[in-house]
């Protein structure tokens, strides 16, 4: 039977309301309190300002909302969460319209997110990892619209979502450097550069301006704070340097990375004929989607390797949303889905 759009269009519809559902409910009835974070978040937020000691803005921004409209309800933070989880979802099924001609292989990248780790068991830990979800997945629609369009408006909302990105967590930087490093081979194979790159720039610095006075007046606190939660090692002590470190660390990191990857590549294998693939270096869908999905995981496994660095699992967690579509366009061929 032959799905059309409109149905799958409902399909989405009751997964959202599903998955909204099932991980409000379940945390609400049995959580004795909310997570850290969260409390945290909302401590901040009784003072919305440009940045605080450990964080950029946003995320106690949304906490100070959510807090003024339902007050102490805990279920009410654990709805915000599966808010920006399911609105992210909704963002990667219109992104991936850019990559699929049948509407089936969209909807099969969002469901198949379900089966990540970090968007499903960990989401009602309401944190700023879980903020940034849809910050970063429009991002990358905005900055795809802008390649592939090259309108103004398109690269002036690159700029503006990268850069609530930023204010919302600084681990997006790694997917913003892998961006950057996309353009750099664009420049480079395409020997022009497109001054609209230089605008994308200028938003992004002016949303961010605020939050770097903020920075710079506060004695780079945190900056700071970033750097000791990623170079210092409570196991290890504090500044005590390791060599066995720039070993141990990284393959831990591949080990769980290869562990979270399981269940999705598991359900994906049973969509596959076969798994002979065909890397196409000019194929710019292909090099981007390898970009946003592989090349920031890469990043972060060179900062291990290199610093040292213990790298904790929920770091992780926006990195995964673009590996469904990633893997889906790689094995595209293979795919057993005329039947839908």
């Amino acid at each position: 039977m032959k799905i059309n759009n409109k149905q799958i269009k409902i399909i989405l519809i009751y997964f959202f309301i599903f998955h909204i559902l099932l991980w409000t409910v379940i945390p609400s009835l049995t959580n004795i309190n909310l997570p850290l974070d969260t409390i945290e978040a909302l401590n901040w937020g009784n003072e919305l300002r440009f940045g605080y000691d450990k964080y950029p803005p946003i995320f106690p921004l949304f906490t100070e909302l959510f807090f003024k409209i339902f007050g102490n309800q805990d279920w009410a933070y654990y709805l915000l969460s599966q808010l920006f989880v399911t609105s992210s979802f909704l963002i990667i099924f219109q992104f991936s319209k850019y990559f699929f001609d049948n509407q089936i292989y969209s909807l099969l990248s969002v469901l198949l997110l379900e089966g990540v780790y970090f968007f499903n068991f960990t989401t009602p830990e309401l944190n700023a990892f879980i903020c940034l979800l849809p910050f970063i997945a429009i991002t990358a629609l905005f900055c795809w619209r802008a390649i592939i369009f090259n309108k103004n408006l398109d690269w002036i909302m690159f700029g503006l979502f990268a850069g609530i990105s930023t204010l919302t967590y600084y681990l997006s930087l790694y997917i913003l450097a892998s961006i950057s490093i996309f353009f750099i081979g664009e420049i480079i194979i395409n020997k022009k550069f497109n001054y609209k790159y230089i605008l994308a720039l200028i938003v992004y610095f002016f949303v961010l301006s605020p939050h770097l006075y903020f920075i710079f007046e506060n004695d780079f606190k945190s900056i700071e704070y970033a750097l000791f939660r990623s170079f210092v090692d409570p196991l290890s002590g504090i500044g005590e340097y390791k060599i066995l470190d720039h070993m141990f660390y990284p393959l831990i990191f591949l080990i769980k990375q290869l562990v979270i990857l399981i269940p999705f590549l598991f359900l994906l294998s049973t969509f596959i004929s076969n798994f002979s693939i065909k890397f196409k270096f000019n194929d710019r869908k292909l090099i981007f989607l390898f970009t946003i999905a592989v090349l920031p995981i890469v990043l972060m496994f060179l900062t291990s390797l290199i610093g040292g660095v213990r790298i904790r699992t929920m770091w992780m967690t926006t990195f995964y949303l673009f590996v469904i579509i990633f893997f889906m366009y790689l094995f595209k061929a293979n795919l057993n889905l005329q039947k839908y």
